[in-house]
C-alpha cells in the first residue's frame, strides 16, 4: 500500500471534511501519497485526481459541505464507466479508495473492490439511513439545524396559535425528525415507520387547545407523505389551519457539531488504518460508542432496527 485516494459522493453532510482530512493526514502520518477526488465518482472517470498534503486540508474541519465536492455518476453505474474509473485509478497507481457517502456510493466502492481496487466505506449522510451504523456523518449536526429552526417557528405559531407542520428530510428514513422531533418538544411526529394517523393528531390538537396550550408542532419525515395532503386533511376533518415550513437543503449545510467532527476524525484514520492491513470492501460503523468495521455486501442488507423506545418517549412527552 502506497498510494491511496478519498472521494466524498452522493448528497453532501456536515463532517465529510473532518473525515477527508482525518484521511489525508493520516496518511501523510503512515507515510503514504494521497490523492483527492473531485465531484465524486464523475471526477475519478474523468481522471479529476490531485495530489495532497497535510496543509491541503488545514482549516477545514470545522466547515460543512466537502472541499473534494460532490456529484452524482450515472456514467459509473455501468459496466464502462466503472472500467474507466478502475483506469484512471492505475494509471495514478493508486491501491485504494476512500469513499464518503451512503448506500449508493458504497455499492460503487463494492463494484471497485471486485475489480481489484481495495475500498473502505466511511457513513456520510444527514438521514441516518445506513442500518448498520447507530450513527452516519452529519446527522447530529442535521439534527440541530433542525431544532434550531424548531425553536422559531415556535415562537410564531405561539404568537398565533397555529398549528405547525414541519417537513424534514431523511428520505425513507425517519430518524432526523424523530429525533428532532423529541428535543424539540413536537407533539406529532410522524415517520415511515410509525406514520400514524390523521385522528390520533387531530385529537392530541383538540386535547393541547383544551389544556390552553398555543401551538401544536407536527414533524413529518419526507418519507412519510406530502405536507400539503396532510394540510388539507386537518383543515376538512378538524377545521385546522396548519401552517408548512418544509426545511430542505438548509439540513445539510452549516459546521459540523463537535460529535461529527469527532466521528469523522476517528473514522478517517481508521480507513487508513484498515487499508495499511490490506483489508477491502469494508465500511466503518459506531455501535455503543465503539466503532468497527464489516463487509459492504453485508452492511447493505442490514435490515432496520426500529427504536421504538424512542418513538414512545415521544408519546409519553407530549400529551
Amino acid at each position: 500500500m502506497n498510494r491511496i485516494a478519498v472521494l466524498t459522493s452522493g448528497g453532501d453532510a456536515p463532517g465529510m471534511n473532518a473525515a477527508i482530512r482525518a484521511v489525508v493526514r493520516s496518511a501523510v502520518y503512515f507515510n503514504l501519497k494521497v490523492y483527492g477526488v473531485y465531484r465524486g465518482y464523475k471526477g475519478l472517470i474523468e481522471g479529476n485526481l490531485i495530489e495532497m498534503d497535510a496543509s491541503s486540508v488545514g482549516d477545514i474541519i470545522h466547515k460543512g459541505g466537502t472541499i473534494l465536492k460532490s456529484s452524482r455518476s450515472e456514467e459509473f453505474r455501468t459496466p464502462e464507466g466503472r472500467a474507466k474509473a478502475l483506469k484512471v485509478l492505475k494509471e495514478h497507481q493508486i491501491d485504494g479508495l476512500v469513499v464518503i457517502g451512503g448506500d449508493g456510493s458504497f455499492r460503487g466502492a463494492q463494484e471497485l473492490s471486485e475489480m481489484g481496487i481495495k475500498t473502505i466505506g466511511i457513513p456520510g449522510t444527514i438521514d441516518n439511513d445506513l442500518n448498520y451504523t447507530e450513527y452516519t456523518i452529519g446527522f447530529d449536526t442535521a439534527i440541530n439545524t433542525v431544532l434550531e429552526a424548531v425553536t422559531k417557528i415556535r415562537d410564531t405559531s405561539t404568537s398565533h396559535e397555529k398549528a405547525t407542520i414541519i417537513e424534514v428530510m431523511g428520505r425513507s428514513c425517519g430518524d432526523l425528525a424523530l429525533y428532532a422531533g423529541i428535543a424539540g418538544g413536537a407533539e406529532s411526529i410522524i415517520i415511515p415507520e410509525e406514520p400514524g394517523n390523521i385522528e390520533t393528531i387531530i385529537a392530541k390538537i383538540i386535547q393541547g387547545k383544551e389544556r390552553g396550550k398555543l401551538h401544536h408542532i407536527i414533524m413529518l419525515a419526507e418519507g412519510s407523505g406530502n405536507a400539503s395532503d396532510l394540510q388539507e386533511k386537518l383543515l376538512k376533518q378538524a377545521d385546522v389551519n396548519a401552517r408548512i415550513t418544509v426545511l430542505g437543503f438548509i439540513q445539510r449545510g452549516g459546521d459540523p457539531t463537535s460529535f461529527d467532527r469527532i466521528l469523522a476524525s476517528k473514522m478517517g484514520v481508521m480507513a487508513v488504518e484498515l487499508l495499511l492491513n490490506k483489508k477491502t470492501n469494508q465500511v466503518i460503523g459506531i455501535k455503543n460508542n465503539s466503532l468497527f468495521n464489516m463487509d459492504i455486501t453485508e452492511s447493505l442488507t442490514t435490515e432496520k432496527t426500529f427504536n421504538r423506545e424512542m418513538y414512545k418517549l415521544n408519546e409519553i412527552l407530549s400529551i
